[in-house]
Protein backbone atom coordinates (compact mmCIF):
# COMPACT_ATOMS: atom_id res chain seq x y z
CA UNK A 1 0.00 0.00 0.00
CA UNK A 2 1.38 3.39 -1.05
CA UNK A 3 0.86 6.14 1.53
CA UNK A 4 -1.29 9.05 0.46
CA UNK A 5 0.16 12.58 0.40
CA UNK A 6 -1.64 13.31 3.66
CA UNK A 7 -0.10 10.23 5.37
CA UNK A 8 3.36 11.08 3.95
CA UNK A 9 3.06 14.62 5.37
CA UNK A 10 1.98 13.26 8.75
CA UNK A 11 4.90 10.78 8.77
CA UNK A 12 7.35 13.53 7.82
CA UNK A 13 5.99 15.79 10.57
CA UNK A 14 6.23 12.95 13.12
CA UNK A 15 9.80 12.20 12.06
CA UNK A 16 10.72 15.89 12.34
CA UNK A 17 9.20 16.13 15.84
CA UNK A 18 10.97 12.92 16.93
CA UNK A 19 14.28 14.17 15.53
CA UNK A 20 13.89 17.58 17.16
CA UNK A 21 12.91 15.97 20.48
CA UNK A 22 15.97 13.70 20.39
CA UNK A 23 18.21 16.66 19.57
CA UNK A 24 16.70 18.77 22.38
CA UNK A 25 17.07 15.93 24.88
CA UNK A 26 20.68 15.52 23.83
CA UNK A 27 21.32 19.22 24.38
CA UNK A 28 19.79 18.96 27.84
CA UNK A 29 22.24 16.32 28.99
CA UNK A 30 25.30 17.25 26.98
CA UNK A 31 28.32 17.57 29.21
CA UNK A 32 26.69 15.88 32.18
CA UNK A 33 28.06 12.82 33.91
CA UNK A 34 25.77 9.99 34.93
CA UNK A 35 25.16 11.52 38.35
CA UNK A 36 24.07 14.84 36.79
CA UNK A 37 27.20 16.88 37.50
CA UNK A 38 28.69 18.78 34.63
CA UNK A 39 32.23 18.12 33.46
CA UNK A 40 34.57 20.87 34.66
CA UNK A 41 31.89 22.69 36.63
CA UNK A 42 32.45 23.43 40.28
CA UNK A 43 30.01 21.91 42.69
CA UNK A 44 28.42 23.64 45.64
CA UNK A 45 30.53 21.59 48.07
CA UNK A 46 33.72 22.70 46.35
CA UNK A 47 32.67 26.34 46.63
CA UNK A 48 31.53 25.91 50.26
CA UNK A 49 34.97 24.49 51.09
CA UNK A 50 36.60 27.73 49.94
CA UNK A 51 35.25 29.43 53.08
CA UNK A 52 36.81 26.69 55.21
CA UNK A 53 40.18 27.39 53.57
CA UNK A 54 39.77 31.12 54.11
CA UNK A 55 38.81 30.56 57.75
CA UNK A 56 41.83 28.25 58.22
CA UNK A 57 44.03 31.03 56.81
CA UNK A 58 42.55 33.40 59.44
CA UNK A 59 43.44 30.94 62.19
CA UNK A 60 47.12 31.04 61.18
CA UNK A 61 47.24 34.68 62.27
CA UNK A 62 49.25 35.48 59.13
CA UNK A 63 47.69 38.35 57.11
CA UNK A 64 49.68 37.40 54.01
CA UNK A 65 48.21 33.88 54.02
CA UNK A 66 44.72 35.35 54.17
CA UNK A 67 45.47 37.93 51.46
CA UNK A 68 46.87 35.17 49.23
CA UNK A 69 43.32 33.81 48.91
CA UNK A 70 42.34 37.05 47.10
CA UNK A 71 43.05 37.91 43.46
CA UNK A 72 45.53 40.71 42.80
CA UNK A 73 42.65 42.92 41.61
CA UNK A 74 40.16 41.85 44.30
CA UNK A 75 37.80 44.23 46.06
CA UNK A 76 37.29 43.85 49.81
CA UNK A 77 34.51 45.72 51.60
CA UNK A 78 35.44 44.58 55.11
CA UNK A 79 33.33 44.15 58.22
CA UNK A 80 35.48 46.20 60.57
CA UNK A 81 36.64 49.07 58.34
CA UNK A 82 34.97 51.72 56.22
CA UNK A 83 37.91 51.74 53.78
CA UNK A 84 37.49 49.79 50.53
CA UNK A 85 40.54 47.62 49.80
CA UNK A 86 41.36 47.11 46.12
CA UNK A 87 44.83 45.59 46.09
CA UNK A 88 46.94 43.02 47.92
CA UNK A 89 48.65 45.67 50.03
CA UNK A 90 45.35 47.07 51.29
CA UNK A 91 43.87 43.62 51.89
CA UNK A 92 46.97 42.49 53.79
CA UNK A 93 46.86 45.69 55.87
CA UNK A 94 43.22 45.11 56.78
CA UNK A 95 43.87 41.56 57.90
CA UNK A 96 46.98 42.59 59.87
CA UNK A 97 44.62 44.60 62.09
CA UNK A 98 41.63 42.24 62.00
CA UNK A 99 43.73 39.21 62.96
CA UNK A 100 44.71 40.90 66.23
CA UNK A 101 41.17 39.97 67.36
CA UNK A 102 41.88 36.25 66.72
CA UNK A 103 38.79 35.84 64.54
CA UNK A 104 37.14 32.48 64.10
CA UNK A 105 34.29 32.37 61.61
CA UNK A 106 31.37 30.02 61.20
CA UNK A 107 28.69 30.07 58.54
CA UNK A 108 25.12 30.36 59.76
CA UNK A 109 23.45 30.32 56.36
CA UNK A 110 24.93 30.01 52.91
CA UNK A 111 23.43 30.36 49.44
CA UNK A 112 25.79 29.25 46.69
CA UNK A 113 25.35 29.89 42.98
CA UNK A 114 27.79 28.19 40.63
CA UNK A 115 27.75 30.44 37.60
CA UNK A 116 30.04 28.43 35.34
CA UNK A 117 33.21 26.37 35.55
CA UNK A 118 35.26 29.40 36.54
CA UNK A 119 32.98 31.57 38.67
CA UNK A 120 30.67 31.26 41.65
CA UNK A 121 28.97 33.28 44.37
CA UNK A 122 28.57 32.42 48.03
CA UNK A 123 26.34 34.74 50.07
CA UNK A 124 24.75 34.46 53.47
CA UNK A 125 25.30 35.01 57.17
CA UNK A 126 28.32 34.19 59.26
CA UNK A 127 29.33 34.66 62.86
CA UNK A 128 32.75 35.74 64.02
CA UNK A 129 34.09 35.05 67.46
CA UNK A 130 36.41 37.99 68.17
CA UNK A 131 38.71 38.40 71.15
CA UNK A 132 39.51 41.88 72.44
CA UNK A 133 43.32 42.00 72.49
CA UNK A 134 43.32 44.25 75.61
CA UNK A 135 40.79 42.44 77.78
CA UNK A 136 40.79 38.90 76.38
CA UNK A 137 36.99 38.96 76.29
CA UNK A 138 35.50 37.11 73.31
CA UNK A 139 32.25 38.19 71.71
CA UNK A 140 30.23 36.98 68.75
CA UNK A 141 29.50 39.29 65.83
CA UNK A 142 26.99 38.27 63.16
CA UNK A 143 27.57 39.61 59.67
CA UNK A 144 26.22 39.32 56.15
CA UNK A 145 28.69 38.27 53.48
CA UNK A 146 29.14 37.83 49.77
CA UNK A 147 32.14 36.12 48.20
CA UNK A 148 32.58 36.20 44.45
CA UNK A 149 35.08 33.59 43.30
CA UNK A 150 36.90 33.12 40.02
CA UNK A 151 39.14 30.27 39.03
CA UNK A 152 42.37 31.76 37.72
CA UNK A 153 45.27 29.61 36.56
CA UNK A 154 43.48 26.61 38.06
CA UNK A 155 43.07 28.18 41.51
CA UNK A 156 39.91 29.59 43.08
CA UNK A 157 40.45 33.16 44.27
CA UNK A 158 38.21 35.72 45.91
CA UNK A 159 37.64 38.60 43.49
CA UNK A 160 35.00 40.42 45.52
CA UNK A 161 34.25 40.09 49.23
CA UNK A 162 31.66 42.16 51.04
CA UNK A 163 30.98 41.77 54.75
CA UNK A 164 28.81 43.92 56.98
CA UNK A 165 27.51 43.61 60.51
CA UNK A 166 23.90 42.48 60.64
CA UNK A 167 21.85 45.57 61.57
CA UNK A 168 19.76 45.55 64.73
CA UNK A 169 16.14 44.64 64.09
CA UNK A 170 13.87 47.66 63.97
Amino acid sequence: MTPTPRIRAALAASLAVATLGTFAAGVGVAGEEEDGRQHGRAGEREIAALFDGWNAALLTGDPEKVAARYAEDAVLLPTASSRIRTDQEGITDYFAHFLQKKPRGEKLRSVIHVLDRNSALDAGLYRFHLTDPRTGVTKAVDARYTYQYEKRDGRWLIVNHHSSVVPAES
